[in-house]
């Protein structure tokens, strides 16, 4: 267990292995905890370092705004803080958009930028899309975090055999502090880099589950955008891809991150 300190606050990370650097990044109201069927495999080949963002985990939880682009630069304090030159970045949901901004920021820190079931903006480009962002906004302010945890265990993880899936959502959650979490979903609405794109030249893999919340086409859109980005669908996932088709999202990152690896070398 590991801290640092970036703009008075003291975050948590943890580091596993040896090899090239790869950072994981999770989303809104986790935690390293994201990863746990990611980080014995990635960590047999690669230095893997996985932090808990403020607001989140064992990270401090200051009671102010918050936002993406201080996000980005608590990761960039702890690529600076570990002596790193470039990392390959795997951001999922938040932790994607956290990965856009530091693409776009500071894109001489990526090797290579791998990015989950995320998008480059969260803005409201249509009354359906205004509508469903708002009663978002609303509900996470109306109810418990208890209440959310449970309905977004049978969101992600419907299925009869995922039980231990939603049992670990349902204990988890509510673990956030509920200031904090706000604040962090604060900092997602409206966000967008997506006029930065061109910035961002490193090897992306754009990993979208079929049943996502956004649909796999808004995915293609952006990732045409980009010079030198693909996409890659996994069926029969939803948002938590990691951990609901852990296998089939562990050969894919390894097999980008050797190829990435392996093109450095030649």
């Amino acid at each position: 267990m590991s801290y640092y300190d970036n703009d008075g606050c003291q975050l948590h990370y943890e580091v596993y292995g040896q090899g090239a650097p790869v950072l994981l990044v999770h989303g809104l109201g986790s935690s390293t905890r994201d990863w746990e069927y990611q980080i014995p495999e990635l960590a047999a080949h690669y230095r893997v370092i996985a932090i808990d963002i403020r607001g989140h985990g064992r990270s401090d939880k200051p009671r102010e705004s918050y936002s993406i682009a201080a996000f980005a630069q608590d990761v960039r304090a702890l690529i600076e803080h570990l002596g790193l030159d470039r990392v390959h970045l795997v951001g999922i949901s938040m932790g994607g958009m956290i990965g856009f901004q530091l693409g776009v920021d500071h894109p001489e820190l990526l090797k290579s930028l791998c990015i989950v079931n995320s998008g480059p903006e969260v803005k409201a480009k249509n009354p359906f899309e205004y509508l469903e962002i708002a009663k978002r906004w609303g509900l996470s302010r109306l109810f418990s975090l208890e209440t959310i945890a449970k309905a977004l265990g049978n969101l992600l993880f419907p299925k009869p055999e995922q039980a231990e899936l939603r049992r670990k959502i349902e204990e988890r959650w509510p673990e956030n502090d509920k200031r904090a979490y706000l604040a962090s979903l604060d900092a997602i609405i409206g966000w967008g880099v997506r006029e930065r794109l061109a910035r961002i030249t490193c090897p992306t893999l754009v990993i979208a589950a079929d049943h996502d919340y956004t649909p796999v086409a808004q995915k293609e859109a952006y990732v045409k955008e980009m010079s030198n980005a693909r996409l890659l669908v996994i069926e029969d996932s939803r948002h938590a891809t990691p951990l609901d088709q852990p296998q089939r999202f562990n050969s894919s990152l390894l097999a980008f991150l050797e190829e990435v690896e392996q093109a450095r070398v030649c």
